[in-house]
C-alpha cells in the first residue's frame, strides 16, 4: 500500500528513526495548527473508545499527510504525546493531551477515521481538516440519550429472551437496567467513583430480580426471574476494553494493555460485588434461588427465540455504543452468526465452551476486520457489539449464587470459567483482525502489515530485515 510504504519511507522503515537524520539540513519548522490537529485527533479517538494502536496509526498517517519532519507519536492509556525535530541545529517541538473523561462513541471514531483517511489521501487542506473535527466534536451523535439508554434496556431485555424468559422477565428486565443506569448516572452527578456507580447499578438490577423471585415462590408461576440479573449482568460486562487490551497488548502496547485488562478486571469487581450483596442477603433472608434452576440459554441452532435474542443483543449494544445506524443490519447478522457457530459446536459436536467461544469469536474477528476494510471503517464497531451473545453473564450469576450458598470451590470455578470465557471472547476476535492483517492489504491508512513496528522483534541473535 502507497500510504504504508510512505510512512514507513519518512519514519526509518520500522517505524523509528535511521541514524543519519540527525545529519541531515533542516527543514521548514513544523506549523503548529497540524501539531495541534494531531493531538486533538488522538485525544478524540482514545476517548471515544479507540484501541491504542489504532489511535498511534491514525495520528502518524495524519504526520504524513501534514508533513510533520521526524515524527514520534506515544499513545498510552490516558496519555498521548507527539514531538516533530526539524533537523539540523532546530529545536524539537513537542505536545502532549490528557484523556481525562471517557464516553464511548463509535460514531464519533467512524467518523475521525474518516478524516484521517481523507487526509491520507490529499483530499483535506488543514484549514479544512480543522474545521471537519471541529464539526466532528460538536455534531451530535445519531441516537438521543434516551435512546441510548433504551439501547442498555434492550441489551438486558434480549439476553433475558435468550435465556428462556418470556415477556414478563424481558419487560422487568428493561426496567431494571435502566433503573440501575440511572442511579449509576445519579452517583456519577455527585462525584462518586465509576466503580461504586457500577455497583450500585448492579445492586439495583440485582435486588429486582430478587424481588421477582420472591413473587414468584408465592405465586408459583414458574417466571424465569434469574434471567433478569442474567440480563443485567450481560448489559454491565465490559466487552469493549477486553477487546481492546488484547487488541493493545498484541500491538505491543503493554503498558496500555495491562491499564485496559485492570480496568476489566476492576468493573467486573463492581458488579460482583453488587450482585454478590443482594444474592448473600437474599438467600440469608429464606429467598429460594436454586442453582439447580438457573438461567441457561438453549444451544439448539434452530431455536428461533434464542437466535432473535442474538440479534437484539448485538444491535442494542450497537445503539448504546453509538455506532453508525447504517451498520446495524450487518451487526445483527454478525450476532446471529456468531450465536449460531457457538450453538453448533456445543449442540452437534460437544466441544467445551471456551474452545466454541474462540471459534466463534474468530469467526466475528475475521468479518469484522474484512466488513472494516471493505468500507473503509474502523473494525471494533462491527465487533465489540457482535461478540455481545456470548458475554459470559450466566456463568458468573452461577458463581455468585454458588459463592452466596457456601460453595466456594464451585463459585470460584464458575468465575474462572467465566473469566476463560471473557478472555477466548477477545483472543478470538483479534485473531480474527490478525487473519486479515496477514493476507489483506488496504484498509484505513496506516494500518497495513508493515505499519506495525512491534511485529519486528529480534530472533536468536539476528535482526529481521527492513
Amino acid at each position: 500500500m502507497f500510504l504504508s510504504r510512505l510512512k514507513d519511507w519518512r519514519l526509518g522503515g520500522d517505524g523509528g528513526h535511521s541514524h543519519d537524520d540527525l545529519d541531515d539540513e533542516a527543514e521548514a519548522i513544523p506549523d503548529p495548527r497540524a501539531i495541534d490537529l494531531i493531538l486533538r485527533v488522538g485525544e478524540l479517538l482514545l476517548a471515544s473508545g479507540e484501541a491504542t494502536e489504532a489511535v498511534n496509526d491514525a495520528m502518524l498517517s495524519l504526520s504524513v499527510a501534514f508533513e510533520l519532519p521526524r515524527t514520534e507519536v506515544s499513545v498510552t492509556f490516558t496519555a498521548i504525546s507527539i514531538s516533530c525535530h526539524p533537523g539540523a541545529n532546530q529545536i524539537p517541538i513537542t505536545g502532549e493531551r490528557v484523556v481525562r473523561r471517557r464516553t464511548l462513541d463509535y460514531f464519533r471514531v467512524s467518523e475521525l477515521h474518516r478524516l484521517v483517511q481523507d487526509s491520507a489521501l490529499g483530499m483535506l487542506e488543514l484549514d479544512e481538516a480543522l474545521q471537519r473535527l471541529r464539526a466532528i466534536k460538536n455534531d451530535r451523535s445519531p441516537y438521543t440519550n434516551m435512546l441510548v439508554v433504551t439501547g442498555f434496556g434492550l441489551i438486558a431485555a434480549s439476553a433475558s429472551v435468550m435465556m428462556g424468559g418470556g415477556l414478563i422477565v424481558a419487560a422487568a428486565a428493561f426496567v431494571a437496567t435502566v433503573l440501575g443506569e440511572r442511579v449509576s448516572v445519579f452517583l456519577a452527578r455527585r462525584g462518586i467513583a465509576e466503580f461504586y456507580q457500577m455497583a450500585g447499578a448492579a445492586a439495583i438490577s440485582a435486588a429486582i430480580g430478587v424481588a421477582l423471585l420472591s413473587a414468584d415462590s408465592w405465586t408459583g408461576t414458574g417466571v424465569q426471574a434469574g434471567a433478569v440479573i442474567t440480563g443485567n449482568i450481560m448489559a454491565l460486562l465490559p466487552g469493549r476494553p477486553l477487546v481492546s487490551s488484547l487488541q493493545d497488548g498484541i500491538g505491543g502496547s503493554y503498558v496500555s494493555a495491562g491499564a485496559r485488562l485492570l480496568e476489566v478486571f476492576f468493573t467486573l469487581g463492581a458488579i460482583l460485588s453488587g450482585v454478590g450483596a443482594v444474592a448473600y442477603l437474599a438467600v440469608r433472608l429464606g429467598v429460594d434461588m436454586k442453582l439447580d434452576n438457573l438461567p441457561v440459554a438453549d444451544t439448539d441452532p434452530t431455536n428461533i427465540a434464542v437466535l432473535l435474542g442474538a440479534a437484539g443483543i448485538a444491535m442494542a449494544f450497537a445503539v448504546s455504543l453509538s455506532v453508525p445506524p447504517r451498520m446495524l443490519p450487518a451487526i445483527g447478522v454478525m450476532g446471529v452468526l456468531i450465536w449460531l457457530v457457538f450453538a453448533w459446536m456445543r449442540h452437534s459436536l460437544g466441544v467445551p465452551s471456551v474452545v466454541a467461544t474462540v471459534i466463534g469469536a474468530i469467526t466475528i474477528g475475521v468479518i469484522g476486520h474484512w466488513l472494516a476494510r471493505r468500507t473503509q471503517r474502523p473494525a471494533l464497531p462491527y465487533i465489540i457489539p457482535a461478540i455481545a451473545p456470548l458475554l459470559p453473564g450466566s456463568i458468573l450469576y452461577r458463581g455468585l449464587l454458588e459463592l452466596s450458598t457456601g460453595d466456594g470451590v464451585g463459585g470460584l470455578l464458575s468465575l474462572s470459567e467465566a473469566v476463560a470465557v471473557g478472555l477466548a471472547l477477545g483472543a478470538g476476535a483479534n485473531l480474527g483482525g490478525e487473519l486479515i492483517r496477514a493476507f489483506q492489504r488496504g484498509g484505513l491508512a496506516g494500518a497495513g502489515r508493515r505499519s506495525r513496528p512491534a511485529a519486528r522483534r529480534t530472533r536468536g541473535g539476528f535482526t529481521a530485515s527492513r
